[in-house]
């Protein structure tokens, strides 16, 4: 249902398509809610992996003054907008980076690192790998929180929430159930993981560092 990350964005229609999507995706702004409840006080450091127009960094930014940080995307037409949103000031660095590809170690440490509905279009040991990195980045007492699009239990749940959303699919979506993952997250050195929000297919994976 929300394709975002990929190569398959780099077409302006297609984005522009997403973005019209996405708008109206119903509860979202609880999800967001729940997320910026899981971020340590601020300012931070803050990584938005798979940012699309900035839409969350910008959030973030709002409920964390004074924050700054880095905005990573693949699709050039979404790093325009990124860019075109954070013009006005300096405290944003926007990236094109593939999440397929390792994070660089030249970033640098992060007090929280957010996505929103991206990490799905990688493969399962990606992600996995992504999570891993991810953990390896973060400072201590940091956050990482996960607003995703996850698999449902049974295809008559799938075939619900494909409903919910006027009948749309992506086959680009590479969806993976909450359970596993969190369990990853646990794995992988991971504090207090929970989903710390879901309605259908959408929900908050969440982490700390101790």
């Amino acid at each position: 249902m929300f394709a975002f990350m990929g190569r398959e964005y780099d077409g302006e229609e297609k984005v522009a398509d997403y973005l019209g999507r996405v708008s109206w995706i119903p509860l979202r702004e609880a999800g967001e809610t729940m997320l910026f409840e899981r971020l340590p006080p601020g300012p931070l450091r803050v990584l938005d992996l798979g940012c699309g127009d900035g839409r969350l960094l910008d959030l973030v930014l709002q409920h964390r003054p004074g924050s700054h940080g880095m905005a990573v995307d693949v699709s050039l037409p979404m790093l325009e907008r990124a860019r075109a949103r954070f013009a006005e000031t300096d405290r944003i660095e926007v990236v094109e980076h593939d999440l397929a590809r390792s994070l660089p170690t030249t970033w640098g440490r992060f007090d929280a690192v957010v996505s929103s509905f991206a990490i799905h279009h990688l493969e399962d040991d990606r992600k996995r790998e992504l999570y891993r990195e991810v953990r390896g980045v973060l400072e201590d007492g940091g956050a990482f929180c996960n607003l995703e699009h996850v698999s449902s239990a049974t295809p008559a749940l799938h075939r619900r929430c494909v409903d919910a959303f006027g009948g749309i699919e992506d086959d680009s979506n590479i969806l993976l159930d909450v359970e596993t993952q969190l369990r990853w997250l646990r794995e992988l050195g991971f504090h207090d993981v929970d989903c710390d929000w879901k309605w259908l297919e959408l929900a908050l994976l969440a982490g700390a560092t101790a």
